[in-house]
């Protein structure tokens, strides 16, 4: 009956091309059989293969399962596949158009990786979202030679990719938030970042020196002490010499709150639908993370849907539950690109 019904609906419609996924290719005989015994209009009947994508499922049957046992928060879960779901993560259509159009259409069944779509994220970001400077895990530096009442604004580039897009003003003061990454006591060999007698470049503002660390009585670092250039304004050394490590701030003064949600995928296999485990077992229950950060005062500003790169960090995107005195950002993507290493190890 169906065979039947859609023949006829696609004939009566002026159906040119019906397009089909790959389970419907034994049903073309009877689809043409039946046009041509009524001598109807002749529509053409063409299979392909369906998207699929690692580390996700698009079957409506699994992603209703996710959402009515409380898997994940809603339809709109920024680790689902649905539309609804990216656009809150801060996928771009034009992202998700690129990758299909790399993809293409195919008569077998593949597996395209997710690396491909965040590519295609980050090549359109890049070119469009403004920087922002974000602290994940603060780690307070106190700049000792820096008067104590003093504080000043530095100016920092929006997009280096779009000239149009201008400057901002940061705010600076005796002390900021680094992140505590961007710290090591006893650092191994190629770390170029902060360490107790090592010289950094806080990103358009200033060089400093680590001159002392400070520590709990659990022995955990809470404060680092340091010195400052005051020849260096803009991050440039005035002699000339090579400072190899730059990393990002935020003023302790000036720096809001922010929540920031960490996700990743959703599940730890890359094919979950085509494994013989149970495919809810595959969950990773560790796919969202969420911290409370230091932020720029301009995110303050920030709208649901707005995206930013935060620098050094990744692409964030405005999340619906922002309200003015408490900004959300969801992590779309980070900085990393595994999709061009794995097109290196490929060619």
């Amino acid at each position: 009956m169906y065979d039947y019904a859609h023949s006829l609906s696609d004939s009566i419609e002026g159906i040119t091309h019906s397009l089909c996924t790959l389970e419907f290719e034994d049903h073309r005989p009877l689809y043409d059989w039946c046009q041509e015994a009524l001598g109807v209009y002749r529509s053409r009947q063409i299979e392909f293969a369906r998207l699929n994508l690692t580390h996700t499922v698009l079957s409506k049957r699994r992603l209703r399962q996710l959402v009515e046992e409380g898997h994940v928060a809603g339809w709109d879960d920024p680790r689902m596949p649905t539309l609804s779901a990216l656009r809150r993560r801060g996928y771009t259509p034009e992202s998700i158009r690129d990758m299909c159009e790399r993809v293409g259409v195919a008569r077998r069944n593949t597996m395209t990786e997710l690396a491909l779509l965040e590519h295609c994220l980050r090549e359109d970001l890049n070119r469009r979202a403004p920087r922002r400077m974000a602290v994940l895990r603060p780690l307070k530096v106190v700049i000792t030679n820096y008067p104590e009442a003093g504080s000043e604004t530095f100016e920092a580039i929006n997009n280096p990719e779009d000239e149009t897009m201008g400057t901002r003003c940061v705010p600076f003061g005796r002390e900021v938030y680094i992140e505590r990454d961007d710290f090591m006591e006893d650092p191994p060999r190629r770390f170029y970042r902060l360490a107790p007698g090592r010289e950094v470049r806080l990103r358009y503002a200033c060089l400093i020196t680590c001159t002392d660390v400070v520590k709990d009585e659990l022995g955990e670092i809470v404060e680092v002490h340091c010195t400052y250039d005051p020849e260096s304004r803009g991050g440039t050394a005035p002699d000339g010499r090579r400072v190899r490590g730059t990393i990002h701030w935020v003023s302790a003064a000036d720096a809001i709150p922010i929540e920031i949600r960490l996700y990743d995928n959703l599940f730890t296999e890359s094919d979950p639908a085509g494994s013989e485990t149970d495919f809810l077992d595959l969950i990773d229950r560790d796919s969202l993370e969420k911290v409370i950060a230091k932020g720029e005062p301009a995110l303050a500003k920030a709208q649901a849907g707005d995206r930013f790169q935060f620098e050094r960090l990744g692409y964030f995107c405005a999340d619906t539950d922002t309200q003015p005195e408490a900004p959300v950002f969801n992590r779309t993507t980070t900085l990393r690109d595994t999709w061009a290493r794995i097109s290196q190890r490929r060619d």
